[in-house]
């Protein structure tokens, strides 16, 4: 086994008491990075936030989410389902009933999704302020790389003309 290697492939945490960003490994058998891929993308925050107040249908939840296709939201749901976060219940009617609703390690997951949406309402402006900001020096430093390759085209067709030029 290579030098720094951990035995178990799932193991991807960092082990010195202090914080290393680092425990957020990027590869994929690294359980901590599933996690938050699964539950930091767009569809399973919307049906998780969907599901706080109370059990939804499917249909339900498909009409509450714009833009999510059928597959898509029964995959999150699989999903969410897989990693305890949702709950399904279907019950024997024709056609069969199915409901979603937040597990209680869902329901913590959601108090930690509302803390986010709280900071980003909290700092929208600053953010759409930085955007702006950067999206003006982007454009700066655009206009800047188009005019310097505009005078280096131009001093290169210079030597070349000049070095057409016969020879007195």
């Amino acid at each position: 086994m290579e030098e720094g290697t951990l035995r178990s492939l799932g193991n991807c945490g960092d082990t010195d008491a202090d914080y290393d960003v680092f425990q957020w490994d990027s590869r994929e058998d690294c359980e901590v990075r599933q996690i938050l891929d699964r539950v930091a993308d767009k569809w399973s925050l919307l049906v998780i936030a969907l599901l706080d107040k109370r059990s939804l249908r499917f249909t339900e939840l498909r009409r509450q989410i714009d833009g999510i296709s059928q597959r898509m939201l029964a995959r999150t749901l699989r999903h969410l389902e897989r990693d305890g976060l949702v709950s399904r219940t279907v019950f024997p009617t024709v056609p069969p009933r199915v409901d979603y609703e937040l597990t209680p390690l869902g329901a913590t997951l959601h108090e930690t999704i509302r803390a986010l949406v709280t900071w980003t309402e909290t700092h929208q402006n600053e953010i759409a302020a930085a955007r702006a900001a950067y999206d003006v020096r982007a454009a700066d430093e655009r206009e800047q790389a188009q005019r310097e390759a505009t005078q280096r085209e131009t001093i290169a067709r210079r030597a070349l003309a000049g070095s057409r030029r016969p020879a007195l």
